[in-house]
């Protein structure tokens, strides 16, 4: 009798999947190729992710004080993001509302309020080359995207697929496609300009809660309630890594600029910081918190610090160097929900179920607004 032949499982990709993967290949290849040039150079080692000798950016990021405080909603927080050039910033919450704010330090004005999901909204993001362009997700199984200018605001596009809520989402360094993560235990890749669902990708047990992106772009992260991460290739399609040290749910996973480590966050009160170099070891464990690491992010510009936050109610800046702590951000009355850190690492925004979105800044305050501040 003969044996029976096995053949390996795959779903068929579309025609539109094999060209997007072609053009993600187009976009990162000469990119990482510039990246590895200048690691090998010397004098731009200087800054390079967690590389900063003599602690400047360091010592920099223990100078964050508390900038502003202002109610960003009648409900809990969930999330917010800085625009390109840091004059904007968006955030999310339990009400369904996306709300829209300029930046005119010491405080924040409200531009815009964003209605279109029917519950709870659970992530936002600013398009990475578009100040006008923003990406919502939401516990009503949708993700939308916004135009904001304006002269013209609307909705441009809703992305429908999910067979459950949504978590987070990103979007790729290209602009062109955008990663939405879901309790349906998959992750998605669509395409920006027609909306169409480009990828569904399985392979966590449980409800995927987080993705991002590698900053050349050939790469993808997602993290889940099964507490794994697993690193794929666009390019391909292949799982390079799967990331295994936590014991809890992965809540948040964060590239390095340099492209060389992830970070992720756990319901174990841990961050971990994995070497892709080192076909993902674990690198380091931080203690992080005393409750949930509800997000992670490397400082976008060099990469010298991270910033955790947290449901024990604060946020905590970490040396990416030796992953020492460099300070607490403490202000919050209860869980700290979603952190980010603008382009320029000089400005870093938390949102809270204490309905609160905080603004903290290196060093750009006068010593009467510090003493109000600390006051308050």
């Amino acid at each position: 009798m003969d044996e029976q032949m096995q053949y390996p499982f795959f779903t068929e990709g579309t025609r539109e999947l094999l060209q997007a993967r072609v053009d993600i290949a187009h976009y990162s290849l000469p990119r990482a190729k510039a990246r590895l040039e200048s690691a090998k150079q010397p004098c731009l080692r200087l800054g390079d992710s967690g590389e900063d000798p003599d602690n400047h950016v360091v010592k920099r990021a223990g100078d964050f004080v508390l900038d502003c405080s202002e109610i960003g909603d009648d409900r809990p927080l969930t999330a917010c993001s800085f625009s390109r050039d840091a004059s904007m910033l968006a955030t999310s919450s339990w009400s369904g509302i996306t709300k829209v704010w300029s930046i005119t330090p010491p405080g924040i004005t409200k531009m815009a309020a964003l209605k279109g999901h029917t519950e709870r909204a659970t992530d936002v993001v600013f398009s990475p080359a578009d100040n006008c362009i923003l990406a919502t997700a939401s516990a009503d199984k949708t993700a939308k995207l916004w135009n904001i200018s304006s002269d013209n605001r609307s909705l441009l596009t809703s992305f429908h697929g999910h067979q459950d809520r949504l978590a987070r989402l990103a979007f790729h360094p290209s602009e062109r496609y955008l990663g939405t993560a879901s309790f349906d235990k998959t992750w998605r890749l669509w395409d920006v300009n027609t909306g169409t669902q480009l990828l569904l990708q399985e392979g966590h047990s449980r409800g995927v809660y987080g993705v991002g992106f590698h900053p050349d772009g050939s790469l993808a992260a997602s993290c889940g309630l099964d507490a794994h991460a697993l690193v794929w290739d666009l390019r391909s399609g292949r799982l390079y890594y799967t990331l295994t040290g936590h014991v809890s749910p992965v809540l948040g996973v964060s590239f390095s600029p340099n492209g060389r480590l992830v970070a992720t966050a756990g319901e174990d009160n841990f961050c971990r910081i994995w070497d892709l170099r080192m076909t993902g070891k674990l690198l380091y464990s931080i203690p992080a918190h005393k409750s949930l690491v509800s997000q992670v992010k490397f400082a976008p510009r060099d990469g010298a610090y991270l910033a955790t936050s947290s449901y024990d109610a604060t946020a905590a800046l970490w040396s990416a160097q030796d992953y020492k702590p460099i300070k607490t951000l403490d202000g919050h009355e209860s869980k700290v929900t979603g952190l980010d850190i603008s382009g320029d690492g000089q400005q870093i925004v938390t949102v809270s179920h204490d309905r609160t979105i905080k603004m903290w800044s290196c060093g750009r305050r006068s010593s009467t607004r510090d003493k109000e501040m600390e006051l308050d």
